[in-house]
């Protein structure tokens, strides 16, 4: 059993909207334990209004505040459940981390924002466990993008003195992380554009499916290389110098709607689609410092078989595996990586890394909401 005070829960929901993972994890060794994990789909209404709010930006606010609520509670039933089946007393928990639910990141505009919902007062107040919230808002606050986050926890986990390596995270935004040998280097990391997202609405818009099951309905398309060459042209965020980062509101179903050709097969788009994720990893691998002896896949996109084929194909001399190869299962990284920000905030440790974000310097993430 852990030391106490080594017990933290984590909660993620991503830009796919598909609902939250949890994971309990034990730090009293290293590498540290998850000793549950799980998805809970988010209810079918509350999936629905979550898309329309991140595709029209417009709501009011008591439909605002009442997600909020039922996100927080959402949340709260997740945790009540992963603790339950666990067998673990929310005692026995020193405190939860809860990224919440992204609806629009502008760290960009004047002045810049990131929003993200899901009431952690609920969380607090019904499982009786301190929880650590709004990771972004400080690093923001030092001139940073906020995003990604991950990669300090990719850092303390995935870190080799042997070999040069890369963490390719992908969720409905894909984002790399890359972890150089020697210790005293400077990690990098940022955004490279679309990864499941813009693949699951096409998706369920032709075919009523959330997703592309290991990627087959793009397998059997044909890629539309004028398609892809105009899109990886045409667009700036692919060409800008990170520190950079982006999300669903950009590289939306409008943003894709409007560079269709006139006449298409849908199945084609799928494949061209496929292919624009993994064409924008890999040049986002080959533009690091750097080449990674090997490249681990965590995130929703490690199920798409097709997509790492395309991945593979484009990063010859790189192996390609999932973090399961190095005993983390890729669907729970990312709820991990908040319980150890969450750690990092209780021990008030900074959870930035600036030459990642971009912020002024190291800082505190998160703000604590007591459980008394």
């Amino acid at each position: 059993m852990s030391r106490d005070g080594e017990l933290y829960v984590g909660l993620m929901s991503g830009t796919s909207l598909d609902g939250v993972d949890v994971a309990i994890v034990d730090f009293g060794q290293f590498p540290p334990r998850i000793l549950y994990c799980a998805t809970d789909a988010y209810p079918a209404e509350l999936r629905a209004a979550l898309q329309q709010l991140c595709r029209t930006q417009m709501t009011s606010l008591d439909a605002l505040y009442t997600l909020d609520a039922r996100l927080g509670d959402v949340y709260a039933d997740s945790v009540e459940r992963a603790l339950q089946a666990a067998n673990i007393d929310p005692q026995q928990v020193t405190a939860l981390g809860c990224h919440g639910q992204t609806l629009r990141h502008s760290p960009d505009s004047d002045p810049p924002y990131s929003v993200q919902i899901g009431d952690p007062n609920r969380l607090a107040a019904r499982c009786g466990i301190t929880t650590v919230a709004d990771f972004r808002g400080k690093d923001i606050a030092l001139g940073g993008q906020a995003a990604p986050l991950a990669p300090a926890y990719h850092r303390f986990l995935f870190h080799s003195a042997e070999e040069d390596r890369a963490v390719v995270n992908i969720g409905g935004i894909a984002n790399i992380t890359w972890l150089p040998a020697k210790r005293d280097a400077t990690p990098l990391g940022f955004d490279t554009g679309p990864g499941n997202t813009l693949l699951n609405y096409w998706s369920e818009k032709h075919r009523g499916a959330a997703y592309d099951d290991d990627g087959a309905w793009a397998r059997g398309g044909r890629v539309d290389d004028a398609l892809l060459e105009k899109i990886l042209a045409g667009e700036p965020y692919f060409r800008a110098a990170a520190p950079k980062s982006t999300g669903t509101e950009y590289f939306s179903a409008d943003w894709l709607e409007n560079r269709l050709p006139a006449s298409f097969e849908a199945q084609d788009i799928q494949a061209t689609l496929t292919e624009l994720t993994a064409a924008t990893i890999a040049a986002a691998l080959a533009s690091l410092p750097g080449a990674a002896a090997n490249c681990f896949v965590c995130g929703g996109g490690a199920h798409n078989g097709y997509l790492l084929e395309r991945l593979r194909d484009r990063l010859a001399g790189c192996g390609l595996q999932t973090t399961d190869a190095l005993g983390t299962n890729p669907d729970y990284v990312e709820a991990a990586a908040f319980a150890w920000l969450a750690r990092e905030r209780i021990n008030r440790r900074a959870g930035n890394i600036p030459a990642i974000t971009n912020a002024s310097r190291e800082t505190l993430l998160g703000a604590v909401y007591a459980a008394e």
